[in-house]
């Protein structure tokens, strides 16, 4: 009888030490150096974006690129088009869930947030780029909402372009906010670019460069 229980017990100890290896080995990311968790897509850093984004640290090798370039187009719009290379954009409504190579790209103008692209065009209005240069930055995003990083910057490419008004004149009145209204933008007869550069230290297209022609 006493060896009876004794093999129970025995048993329900290998049982309960199975469980907890097989609970100690879930969840999607684990403790890894540097308070950094690792996942099955890259490394979860502590740091984050000025957005406050975590950053998805993966190897240089097959990494995320993206470049930008920036031209002034018709109808008081700036013509922006990136270029991506081990990247595709995933449609709306992909799974919040990281894969490698995939996700979204957000635009930003001086460090705003202008809108969430899932392709590589996108026509920006004048009225966002008021007469002076400004940064334009499209940054790669993993559809969790983590950012695809490289030796801990972000993968993002920026072009300086530069908004001026023709014939040095003003072509309308800037409302309560300082922001100029639709009907008072600038032609493209005001619009030029300048200033090729990759800011930040963000890793960009294989040329290393923004471009804004």
């Amino acid at each position: 009888m006493s060896w009876t229980r004794g093999l129970l017990t025995v048993l329900a100890a290998c049982v309960l030490l199975l469980a907890g290896s097989a609970g100690c080995g879930s969840g999607d990311a684990h403790e890894g150096k540097n308070g950094a968790s690792t996942s099955p897509v890259g490394k979860i850093l502590d740091g984050t974006d000025k957005e406050g984004r975590h950053l998805r640290e993966v190897d240089k090798k097959g990494a995320p690129e993206v470049g930008i370039e920036v031209r002034p187009d018709t109808d008081d719009t700036w013509d922006v088009r990136l270029t991506v290379h081990n990247f595709r954009f995933s449609p709306a409504g992909t799974k919040s869930q990281a894969v490698a190579g995939r996700g979204f790209a957000y635009l930003f103008v001086d460090d705003r947030l202008v809108t969430r692209l899932r392709g590589t065009a996108y026509r920006l209005p004048a009225r966002l780029v008021p007469r002076g240069t400004h940064h334009v930055t499209a940054r790669l995003y993993a559809d969790d909402g983590t950012v695809w990083a490289v030796n801990g910057e972000p993968v993002e490419s920026t072009a300086d372009i530069t908004a001026s008004e023709p014939d040095g004149t003003a072509s309308g009145t800037p409302d309560a906010s300082g922001a100029v209204t639709p009907s008072d933008t600038l032609g493209t007869a005001g619009m030029s670019a300048s200033g090729i550069n990759l800011r930040t230290g963000g890793r960009g297209s294989p040329e290393g460069v923004g471009k804004a022609s």
